[in-house]
């Protein structure tokens, strides 16, 4: 049967700092019971990871604290949702709202701590209005950004908001929720004009609830469309079928008290939207803060909403964090998606007995302190969230279980699994945090299969695993082959890349555990360019690239195309003697001719050419070496495929035709080869020291003789002609024929020549004669490819016999990046094992890889995985924490132990650089002049950096500096030095060397 999804809300992502809780995860344990006494603070609110969100310490210092924790939360749910706003096509909206926290006016209180900073700069760090439209900023969203303010149903309203606005098309995808957070954290106090709970406790529906207990805490949750979100494979927590917003009116007490019949009209008319009988809900997570009045009227007013029929257990999440005011109503959503999608209903901690004035025996509710399964059955699973404001707004939401997730897809039999990070400390943390999810998934995993496989008796009396993850429901195991597939797609398309990276490539989750384990990190360079390598015969082999013609379609049809293109000529099929089905011994022999070897080894070629192109990998500079050429000349464009494939038939014809001849390689440089070769030919030049001669059988045997007499090792090629001799100059006319027969064009990208050494620019007939006959001269053309490229190589051919010759070329620098496509015949690993290892290491590099490519053919799903752990450092504008102007302490050694954060930013509101964390004390630093100092000193002390941390090369603009702080550089700098700069000056010369310079040269002055 087909369900009509149209109108529903999926939630795909989740975030939130919580009371003694970190995230999501963390907070359904701790929900679970109850609280400290008194106020419930959020651990390290007041550290935050500036350098990662591109903020200087001295702005990080002035910012709300529940902006920065905000905009923590905020990538943190579109991480684990698995979307990368910088990548994603659609548009992503924010809506959220914080609480009054008193932060201006602290911040106006340390007023003196920012000197030559303006009313408007601390208006800025502070507004409530700015606190979506800064996340916009950052993160790059282009979405309708809207602050609300509804006091404690805030964020619940926030949700209202965005799924309408999902609902009308306003955006693709939307993040909502609130925040409260207090820095410090307000001192433990009870009672409070019968608002606060008397003994620090919140009891709920209890008949001995004196009160409520505050909190701090922070929630945000990714919403789509939910057909969208069916349709792209999202991890789905929960759906919301209808939500409702109402405000009190006049009809109340007074404008503070709460109403039964607006709080039942909000209720009403979710239900409506959500078009689901009351009787049908299950659960419903009340605003429920433990005041003697504010309780009974909420029951009153739910009863009145959803009436007698059924039993409804009802909870509140506040006994165990307290009321979070403007981020209250999204813990509670969060809390009822969790428990829908854990399978349970979750207790309200502190109760005991029902508080009489509730009227519960009247009312289809229920309260419990303790937990109860909530098992998925035949009617769908269904919860009420109910938020309720001081001054009458009243919001709830109506929620449904999650659609059954479909089984995903096998997967290619092996995965590149790619993580990046700001900081070579962070990525270790992330590979950590990442190999214990896997680990976790794994025990899961075997322990699920190991019950399945005894007796029910047997396997029901079975531990769960210590180590399964949170974040799975029941049912959900990503332990197999489609599992890791989903967590290789969600790394690859969902996360930011940074520089510092890694990558791990396994065939199951225990290879990628240790692989996460035992990771090379390396820093991408900014230049992405590749260069194409295409070797001659001599490696070619039966399977050569057999797992990629099974499992990737481009190569497939690129080596189809082409094999049925040579079999009129040919008279054979290239797939039956590369993948023979039988007699791979005549398959081999045929392989070993010229006729044959030759157009297969040029179809493998071109196949991995179509497949690198296939993952957006196009190189700009091509070289082949001798058969090479030809592949290297059609991807330049310079021959269609057809013709450098008539080509390569017709030269495997000649060479298979020529006398007995063979190729001999001699580790010498060419002028002493010359002297010993005699009659014999130089046919290839491939180093200073590396020369291969050919001719005659017998006297290249002769030739290795008289070498071997003399120490030195010559080694027999596995080529059955003297290509490149004399034995090839009686057919050098028939075959300029045949080119001539052929249009050429001028190569789209570059292709330096091996016979010449230099790049083409022109080719003709009489080029591919001479390149028949002629030296391969493949030492000069790295001599030219090294010295005008410096990305990294890659080799489309059977082994790295080209790249070996790069890297021991003299030219070559120390640690150039080279890549093979295919493995040597005499490898233990498989075609796809190398393919992948290359494209991991290609993206390490630097190089953009078109990720869906490596799951052509398949529909791939995203999956929750741990989050970027951020390197957070303590910013409070009171306390012994903070020192100096505007610092924030000394750096911390690496993630925040609270917890995971966000991914890193990669989309555009970061800019083209990348933010850098302030420096620990430098040594062997040259002492700057005075204008030098001058200009460090301005840097510093608008940034809110030491003098410790700042180096004559650090950017003005990576450490956190805008056009607005630029001006207050430029002022104190007329001030010391007495010169006025022009306010282009920064932008010209952004470090302190480089504006150094410019003061002194009088260049950057204002005219």
């Amino acid at each position: 049967m087909t369900i009509d999804h149209n109108g529903f809300i999926a939630v795909i992502g989740l975030a939130g700092r919580f009371p003694g809780a970190a995230d999501p995860a963390a907070f359904w344990v701790r929900q679970a019971v109850p609280g400290p006494r008194g106020y419930q603070p959020v651990d390290s609110a007041g550290s935050f990871d500036a350098a990662f969100f591109g903020y200087s310490p001295r702005e990080a210092l002035m910012l709300d604290p529940q902006h920065r924790v905000f905009l923590e939360c905020a990538w943190e749910a579109l991480e684990d949702a698995g979307y990368d706003p910088a990548r994603y096509p659609g548009t992503v909206g924010v809506y959220g709202g914080s609480g009054d926290t008193g932060h201006q006016a602290a911040l106006s209180a340390a007023r003196d701590r920012f000197p030559g900073v303006s009313e408007w700069q601390l208006r800025l760090a502070g507004g409530a209005d700015f606190l979506t439209s800064r996340v916009a900023y950052k993160l790059g969203l282009t979405g309708p950004a809207l602050t609300v303010q509804t006091a404690c149903s805030t964020s619940l309203v926030a949700v209202h908001l965005a799924a309408q606005a999902l609902l009308a098309g306003e955006c693709d995808l939307a993040l909502a929720g609130g925040v409260t957070v207090r820095v410090p954290a307000p001192q433990a106090g009870y009672g409070d004009d019968g608002v606060l709970a008397a003994d620090g406790r919140c009891r709920a529906f209890d008949a001995a609830a004196t009160g409520t207990v505050g909190g701090d805490g922070a929630g945000i949750v990714l919403l789509k469309h939910l057909p969208e979100a069916l349709e792209d494979g999202d991890h789905v927590y929960a759906v919301i079928r209808g939500t409702a917003v109402t405000n009190d009116g006049s009809g109340k007490m007074g404008f503070t008290a709460p109403s039964v019949a607006g709080q039942a009209a909000a209720a009403a008319a979710a239900l409506l939207v959500a078009g689901v009988d009351p009787a049908t809900v299950d659960y419903v997570e009340a605003h429920g803060t433990g005041t003697p009045v504010g309780d009974p009227i909420e029951v009153r007013a739910l009863t009145r909403a959803y009436g007698q029929s059924g039993r409804i257990m009802l909870g509140s999440v506040k006994p165990s964090v307290g009321h979070t005011d403007a981020a209250a109503g999204v813990i509670g959503l969060i809390r009822a998606v969790l428990a829908l999608h854990r399978e349970e209903i979750p207790g309200t901690v502190h109760f005991r007995t029902p508080n009489p004035e509730l009227g519960l025996a009247a009312s289809p509710f229920e309260v419990s302190a303790s937990p109860r399964p909530w098992p998925r059955s035949r009617r769908p699973r269904r919860a009420g969230v109910n938020a309720l404001g001081i001054g009458g707004t009243n919001a709830h939401a109506v929620l449904e279980e999650a659609p059954v997730r479909e089984i995903s897809a096998s997967g290619r039999g092996v995965q590149v699994l790619p993580i990046s990070a700001r900081t070579p400390e962070a990525l270790h943390h992330l590979a950590s945090s990442l190999a214990s999810s896997l680990a976790s998934s794994l025990a899961s995993s075997l322990a699920s299969s190991l019950a399945s496989s005894l007796p029910s008796s047997l396997g029901s009396s079975l531990p769960s695993s210590p180590g399964s993850s949170p974040d799975s429901a029941p049912g959900e195991r990503p332990g197999g082959a489609a599992a890791l597939a989903d967590v290789a797609w969600t790394l690859q398309t969902g996360r930011a890349e940074f520089a510092h990276r890694a990558f791990v490539v396994a065939g199951d989750a225990a290879q990628a555990v240790h692989g996460m384990r035992d990771l090379t990190p390396a820093r991408a360079e900014a230049d992405g360019r590749v260069a194409f390598l295409f070797p001659g015969q001599g490696g070619q082999h039966v399977g050569m690239g057999r797992e990629l013609y099974d499992g990737e379609p481009a190569f497939r049809a690129e080596l189809g195309l082409i094999a049925e293109l040579a079999r009129p000529e040919l008279g054979i099929d290239l797939h039956d003697v590369l993948y023979p089905a039988t007699q791979p011994e005549r398959a081999a022999e045929a392989l070993a001719t010229m006729r044959v070897g030759q157009p297969a080894l040029f179809a493998v070629e071109c196949a991995l050419a179509a497949l690198w192109r296939a993952r957006g990998v196009v190189p700009d500079v091509v070289l082949g070496h001798s058969l090479g050429a030809y592949a290297a000349a059609t991807v330049a464009g310079v021959l269609t495929r057809a013709d450098a494939l008539g080509l390569v038939l017709e030269r495997g014809r000649l060479l298979g035709a020529l006398p007995e001849g063979a190729m001999l390689a001699v580790p010498l440089g060419e002028e002493r080869v010359r002297d010993l070769a005699g009659s014999l030919s130089i046919a290839a030049v491939n180093g200073p020291e590396q020369c291969v001669v050919a001719g005659p059988a017998e006297d290249v045997a002769r030739l290795r003789e008289r070498l071997a007499a003399d120490g030195i090792d010559g080694r027999i090629l596995r080529i059955s002609a003297a290509a490149h001799s004399t034995l090839v100059d009686p057919h050098l006319a028939g075959f300029e024929r045949r080119v001539a027969t052929m249009a050429m064009a001028p190569p789209g990208i570059t292709w330096i020549s091996d016979a010449t050494g230099r790049p083409v620019t022109t080719c003709d007939a009489a080029y591919w004669a001479a390149h028949l006959r002629g030296t391969v001269r493949f030492s000069d053309a790295l001599d030219t490819l090294l010295a005008t490229h410096d990305g990294p190589l890659v080799e489309l051919g059977p082994g790295r016999t080209l790249t070996t010759l790069a890297r021991r070329h003299p030219a070559c620098a120390p640690g150039r990046v080279s890549v093979a496509s295919l493995p040597h015949p005499a490898d233990p690993v498989s075609s796809a094992h190398t393919m992948a290892q290359a494209t991991g290491r290609l993206w390490q590099y630097g190089v953009a890889i078109g990720w869906p490519a490596l799951h052509e053919g398949e529909r791939r799903l995203r999956t929750p995985l741990p989050t970027y752990p951020f390197e957070r450092r303590p910013f409070h504008l009171t306390g012994s924490s903070s020192s100096g102007s505007g610092s924030s302490g000394s750096d911390s050694s690496g993630p925040d132990s609270s917890g995971p954060g966000s991914s890193g930013p990669g989309s555009s509101g970061f800019g083209s650089h990348e933010s850098r964390a302030p420096r620990a004390r430098r040594t062997g630093r040259r002492g700057p002049g005075a204008v030098e100092k001058a200009v460090a000193e301005a840097f510093g002390k608008v940034l809110g950096l030491g003098p410790d941390e700042l180096s004559e090369q650090d950017d003005f603009f990576d450490l956190g500096g805008d056009s607005l702080v630029a001006a207050q550089v430029v002022a104190q700098l007329k001030a010391v030095v007495g010169v006025e700069l022009s306010p282009r000056a920064l932008f010209q010369a952004p470090t302190v060397r480089r504006l150094a310079r410019l003061i002194e040269s009088g260049e950057g002055a204002a005219a």
